[in-house]
């Protein structure tokens, strides 16, 4: 495959010797490559930065909007639902390409990103983070795509990995930037404004990424066919319709892991503050205490997902998250902290391999969409566990018992991989899932 040429000598960029000095990357990886990892990474980093922050800043946001406690879980749901809008985008990206969607999705998010600081009411801020959450969301997974498509199998996991430690690196920033939240002069909407600035240079750095080769293939074998574009949701259905084995098994693995992840994620700052009596200066502890060593390990991700297998990795992810979520919604004192690490290291590695799969199960023509619905199942799973947990705060007596008795459907994603999940590791693309 053409993605296999081989540029030797080509140094690793600044950026990566500064951020990531301990990983070492393949020595043939092209100049292409490397500016396409760089600028896409940044997608990751500022998806996980902004909805780290709401995480982070979610007693704030709820105090200064007049959030009622028990809602508070719902419209944390709602937010995360917007990645249903994000569908239709995914559409387009098999239809006009992965370029044209990379551009439109950062203008939009930096759109909504800014209004959201200006947010006066709790539905003004659930409708803009609900908009910024629909593109940020296609934005990403496009990413995703790309990747894939444009490294080779013998590099897609070390890509991964960069992934995964961008996107904890933005959750880090996140915390950080939170913990000053008391001496900014807005608050957490001096954060959100300032996570928007950057955006805009970002477009304008995309601007000249080339079409990925395989689209152009797809595309050029079409026209020969002279077939037309699938109109509306025609890529959707097709999906369905060829693949229904693998997209109720990746269903299955998806929605009860991210029921059970994501509500544990999205109250744990809250929940020290509230348990545990932590102020906002204290909660950048946890980047000291734990979030190098998260840093680091997914940094690895990619490398030991070609090891052992994106299955494998996979399953110890969500049993890791499941004793780290266990642990720091009930251990004492400073236990919180090991717990955290555990969790998010857990977390962070699921979702990684989880947005893998979603691009490297299904064809070309379909890789989009099938990756806008691996999001759309992630989102899914996740609201439903918001809103369970909103259910259960009240008879629970807290959050802590509310999110800890949602791992009673732990144990649904682990069996549905090992039995359900085929191997995608150090294969091609065509030979997971050729055209049909």
């Amino acid at each position: 495959m053409a993605d296999e040429s081989s540029a030797a000598d080509t140094p690793a960029p600044r950026w990566f010797r500064y951020l990531l000095p301990f990983l070492s990357p393949p020595d043939d990886l092209t100049p292409h490559q490397w500016r396409l990892l760089g600028l896409l990474g940044v997608t990751v980093l500022i998806n996980h930065y902004d909805f780290g922050l709401l995480g982070a800043a979610l007693l704030q946001i709820q105090q200064t909007l007049a959030i009622p406690e028990d809602e508070i879980g719902g419209v944390f749901g709602l937010i995360r639902l917007g990645v249903i809008a994000a569908l239709p985008l995914a559409v387009l990206a098999d239809r006009l390409g992965r370029r044209r969607l990379l551009l439109w999705t950062i203008v939009g998010f930096t759109v909504c990103t800014t209004l959201t600081a200006f947010a006066q009411t709790p539905l003004q801020f659930t409708l803009f983070q609900f908009m910024a959450r629909a593109f940020v969301s296609a934005e990403e997974f496009v990413a995703v795509v790309v990747i894939a498509e444009e490294l080779g199998a013998r590099r897609r996991g070390f890509a991964l990995g960069v992934l995964a430690a961008l996107g904890s690196l933005g959750n880090a920033l996140a915390f950080i930037g939170f913990g000053f939240i008391e001496e900014l002069p807005f608050g957490w909407r001096s954060l959100y404004f300032f996570g928007a600035a950057p955006l805009l240079l970002l477009a304008w750095l995309r601007r000249s990424l080339p079409e990925t080769r395989r689209f152009e293939e797809a595309r050029e074998r079409r026209d020969a066919k002279a077939e037309p574009a699938a109109g509306g949701l025609q890529p959707l259905r097709d999906l369905l319709r060829m693949y229904p084995g693998r997209v109720a098994v990746l269903a299955l693995s998806i929605l009860p892991a991210s029921a059970v992840m994501i509500p544990a994620s999205a109250f744990a700052v809250k929940f020290l503050q509230e348990a545990h009596g932590w102020t906002p200066g204290q909660i950048p502890l946890l980047m000291v205490g734990g979030g190098a060593l998260v840093f680091a390990s997914m940094a690895l991700t990619g490398t030991i997902a070609d090891r052992i297998g994106r299955r494998r990795l996979l399953i110890g992810a969500m049993l890791v998250n499941a004793v780290g979520l266990a642990l720091f919604y009930n251990a004492p004192g400073l236990a919180v902290i090991p717990g955290w690490i555990v969790m998010l290291a857990g977390l962070v590695s699921a979702d990684v391999i989880f947005s893998a799969l979603g691009s490297e199960l299904f064809p070309t023509s379909y890789r989009s969409t099938a990756s806008a619905l691996r999001a759309l199942l992630w989102t899914l799973g996740g609201s439903v566990g918001l809103f369970v947990e909103g259910w259960l705060y009240t008879p629970s007596g807290g959050h802590a018992l509310a999110v800890t008795s949602l791992l009673v459907v732990a144990w649904i994603a682990p069996l549905a991989v090992l039995f359900g999940i085929p191997e995608t590791a150090g294969r091609e693309l065509e030979q997971i899932a050729p055209e049909r």
